[in-house]
């Protein structure tokens, strides 16, 4: 009796925690963030975090939060995690290069523009406008 409640028990918990990793959390960050309901939307991607620690979209997301909260360090933070996960995220290299020129870390943002102009197929001019405004900064 005791070996068969174990078993339905190990079934209900297998089935239960598969039905919590199926939960779509970026999805829902997602809706939230359009909303500009921030606080649920970080809760959301944090939860799909959890699940999914290679979640390099919902790292994206959090750093347009906090770039929004003006967390410039937290920010930094989830840009850097985004471009560690995957080295030629073009948004996440542009928005830390932008970051570092606002911070006044030109070298940084250079090296950030720099590298992004090597591997850019959407951000391309954004990077090449970035360029410009940098070197316009260094002249000052």
């Amino acid at each position: 009796m005791i070996i068969k409640f174990t078993k339905i028990l190990f079934i209900f918990l297998l089935l239960s925690g598969n039905l919590i990793a199926k939960t779509n959390y970026f999805s829902e960050g997602l809706e939230y963030f359009k909303k500009k309901n921030f606080d649920k939307a970080k809760f959301k991607f944090e939860q799909d975090i959890v699940f999914n620690p290679k979640s390099e979209k919902s790292y994206l997301y959090l750093s347009k939060i906090f770039n929004s909260q003006e967390k410039d360090e937290l920010e930094e933070k989830n840009l850097n995690t985004v471009i560690l996960l995957n080295p030629k995220n073009e948004e996440a290299t542009y928005n830390l290069a932008t970051l570092k020129l606002r911070q006044s870390d030109f070298e940084e943002s250079k090296d950030l523009v720099d590298k992004l102009l090597v591997f850019c197929v959407n951000y391309c001019k954004k990077g090449q406008n970035l360029k410009i405004k940098l070197e316009n900064s260094l002249k000052k």
